[in-house]
């Protein structure tokens, strides 16, 4: 038995590498489907296609035509243009159109109107934070460490802000994964000034510092407090996270599955796996500066006033413990006002900015600012990878070596082993990046396509192994692939390609008995998936038809108040950090403050992200706190008064014009006169149980806006519940 287990772990490693890099090597076995370079495939034929003549507009319509034809189905015709108008703002955006920018579309007659409205919203600094909002939750985004602890990530906000950026730029994706595996590696550099340019940072060092910001992919895993206790440990757990993440965001490969034996379903050995962890091996997460020289020796020059702040919390510290705890006397309660008013004057001396170019702000209660990236470890302090047994951390074996996963190196034609320690991150990036690699931009195209329509062409789009689903169109996901890369990776042309085709703009309302029967889930594209909005979306279009979203971008995460039901469940309640000015109560729902084990109560309710690891597609379930929330949130009644107030203004005293400005507004569509007919019904019931109980509305309704002042209080009332009622539509939740 023992020689059986012996021989075991030699030779089943060294039979599997001889299966991958061997057997298909020679062809005697084909590579799975994902693991063969994307070859393009021809366009059918327009001509030849029943509704091709009528419906086509690029080549996505033709394969999805072809595919239909198939299978004997019929397209869905094409969506009013209200709705794809609707559509448009919140795949681009994730923002609802305001009332004039729906008209405005409806009633442009131009050939080009839609290629245009396109353009401009790409154009949009907002389209960086919804389509950066999808590739967060691809790398596990979170602003803190999870379990017990939590430990916060202070820095993690700039990796946020680097890939919104990154989006809103057009960034090539190939340089956008290059950034995140290697910028420090492909780019190093540092921020000494130019004394030729009146000590400015040079153009060159701000895209090679930004590529740097981008390695913060890799800070922002689950963290357990105490596996500081066990450096070894630590750093395995860290490794592992890498690895994982790696393989599933941009290789689309559950390469986490080879961590304790050979993969059972695709071609990835365990020697693949540790391998790859020692690409790693000698990187470390450290803190950058984000500061030039002449910013850091403002910050010391002004370092005193921090030491100052220390010393009035010193004195007040005294104060209490000479008091201990009794009634003061008057003498005391001055000294007690005296010690207090020097924390509040020693914190406002602290510097905003830095005194020199180029002016930075401080972060002066965190410290200098920076951001969390790779960097190397000393050479003497590279830890050598070992295989485990069973992935057990005790168990090591054999070591391993820097290097690609077998078969993917055969299929891409490139050596094995990779140079290390140092620079390694660097070869494995511009090997992700070959234009002819298997998966790269297959699996970027199949998340664009999945963003777009609700599922991708592959329906597992962090799986394109065995276990995986096999993609519906799969020459439709190659000459995406092949598309993607002829077009220089760039990903607002794919947004263009796909808005642009008459796939995108069919309608969501269409379905037969034959279509039901044949495709009850839509798999070959017969119609537009209805989808429903992200938890942030839903925030978003809440605050942006109430007319109160504050649209200011970027910074450190923002944290709303929560009612005392939603943070009861906070054990320590200095974790969750009110921000202090109002306004930042209602910014967009991607800066709001991600902690891994307590999310934000209004998010985890409509299925925000695990953030433990990387998340390729979100839940979508319909549960009772959802409609609680959107009917007994506080949050959500102040923003249906804020509305209320915003249509009796811009609708005048007409009751009509309410309802009508109100569905325009809330829906981005004309009321129809069925449903006039029942909200006014709606309206006049409201208004009535209003007047009943007019003694008890003004303690229930609270402060009411300068707009609704003008109205009497049973019809502000019924106002505000009118509101409340359409953000309770399903429609409202919807892209249809």
């Amino acid at each position: 038995m023992l020689l059986f287990r012996l021989l075991s772990r030699i030779c089943l490693p060294v039979i599997l590498l001889a299966v991958c890099g061997g057997i298909y090597a020679e062809n005697k076995q084909p590579l799975p489907w994902s693991f063969q370079k994307p070859e393009r495939p021809a366009v059918p034929s327009a001509d030849e296609l029943k509704h091709g003549p009528a419906r086509y507009r690029n080549p996505i319509d033709a394969f999805v035509l072809a595919e239909l034809e198939k299978q004997d189905l019929d397209p869905a015709p094409e969506a009013e243009r209200h709705v794809l108008v609707r559509r448009a703002y919140f795949d681009l955006l994730g923002l609802p159109p305001t009332v004039e920018q729906v008209t405005a579309f409806v009633e442009n007659d131009a050939e080009d109107a839609w290629k245009t409205l396109i353009d401009e919203l790409l154009k949009s600094p907002h389209y960086g934070e919804r389509w950066g909002r999808h590739w967060l939750d691809v790398a596990r985004y979170a602003d803190s460490g999870g379990y017990e602890t939590d430990i916060y990530y202070r820095f993690a906000w700039r990796y946020r802000d680097y890939v919104v950026k990154s989006f809103n730029d057009d960034k090539p994706y190939n340089i956008f994964v290059q950034e995140q595996v290697a910028g420090d590696e492909i780019w190093p550099d540092n921020l000494d000034l130019d004394p030729k340019r009146v000590y400015q940072l040079s153009d060159e060092k701000r895209r090679h510092l930004e590529a740097r910001i981008g390695t913060g992919f890799y800070t922002l895993g689950p963290l357990v407090h105490e596996s500081g206790l066990d450096a070894r440990r630590l750093r395995h757990e860290t490794l592992t996270d890498w690895i994982d993440t790696t393989g599933a965001a941009f290789l689309g490969l559950t390469v986490g599955c080879a961590r304790c034996h050979d993969h059972k379903f695709d071609p990835l050995s365990q020697q693949d796996y540790y391998d790859l962890q020692a690409i790693f091996a000698g990187s470390r997460q450290v803190e950058l500066p984000l500061l030039t020289a002449m910013e850091i020796n403002d910050w010391r020059q002004f370092y005193p006033r921090v030491v100052a702040v220390n010393e009035a919390r010193t004195a007040y510290k005294l104060f209490q413990a000479r008091t201990g705890g009794r009634a003061l006397t008057l003498e005391e309660e001055k000294e007690k006002h005296q010690l207090l008013v020097a924390i509040a004057e020693a914190v406002l001396q602290l510097p905003e900015k830095a005194g020199s170019v180029p002016n930075s702000p401080f972060d002066s209660l965190m410290g200098i600012p920076s951001a969390a990236v790779l960097d190397h470890q000393r050479r003497e302090l590279v830890p050598t990878i070992f295989m485990l047994e069973r992935g057990e951390l005790s168990r090591p074996t054999s070591r391993a070596n820097a290097a690609l996963p077998a078969t993917l190196a055969v299929a891409t034609g490139v050596k094995r082993e990779i140079d290390g320690p140092f620079g390694s991150r660097k070869q494995l990036a511009l090997w992700l990046t070959r234009p002819d690699h298997p998966l790269t931009a297959r699996v970027m195209v199949n998340r664009l396509w999945q963003w777009h329509f609700g599922r991708g062409i592959v329906a597992t789009p962090s799986d394109f192994g065995a276990m995986g689903a096999r993609p519906t169109h799969p020459d439709l996901l190659d000459w995406l692939a092949t598309e993607f890369v002829k077009q220089k990776w760039s990903i607002k042309q794919m947004h263009r390609l796909i808005m642009n085709s008459s796939t995108y703009r069919m309608a969501s309302n269409f379905a037969t008995p034959t279509h039901l029967k044949k495709d009850p889930t839509n798999r070959y594209l017969w119609r537009m998936n209805r989808r429903r909005l992200e938890a942030e979306a839903i925030w978003d279009a809440v605050h942006a038809t109430a007319g109160t979203l504050n649209l200011q971008t970027g910074g450190r995460p923002v944290v709303p108040p929560l009612a005392e039901d939603e943070i009861a469940a906070l054990r320590e309640r200095w974790h969750w950090p009110v921000s202090a000015d109002p306004a930042q109560h209602t910014r967009r729902g991607m800066y709001i403050l991600v902690r891994r084990n307590f999310p934000f109560p209004m998010f985890e309710v409509f299925d925000a992200p695990v953030t433990s690891s990387s998340c390729p597609s979100r839940d979508v379930t319909t549960v009772a706190p959802q409609a609680l929330w959107t009917l007994n949130s506080p949050s959500v009644f102040e923003q249906a008064k804020q509305l209320a107030g915003r249509i009796t203004t811009q609708a005048g005293a007409d009751r009509a014009e309410w309802t009508a400005r109100a569905w325009m507004t809330v829906l981005s569509r004309p009321i129809s006169v069925e449903e006039a007919t029942e909200a006014t019904g709606l309206f006049d019931q409201l208004q009535k149980q209003a007047t009943k109980n007019q003694h008890k509305l003004a303690a229930s309704l609270g402060e009411l806006p300068e707009s609704l002042r003008p109205l009497d209080l049973p019809q502000a009332t019924a106002m505000i519940q009118f509101c409340l009622a359409l953000y309770n539509l399903n429609e409202f939740v919807f892209i249809d």
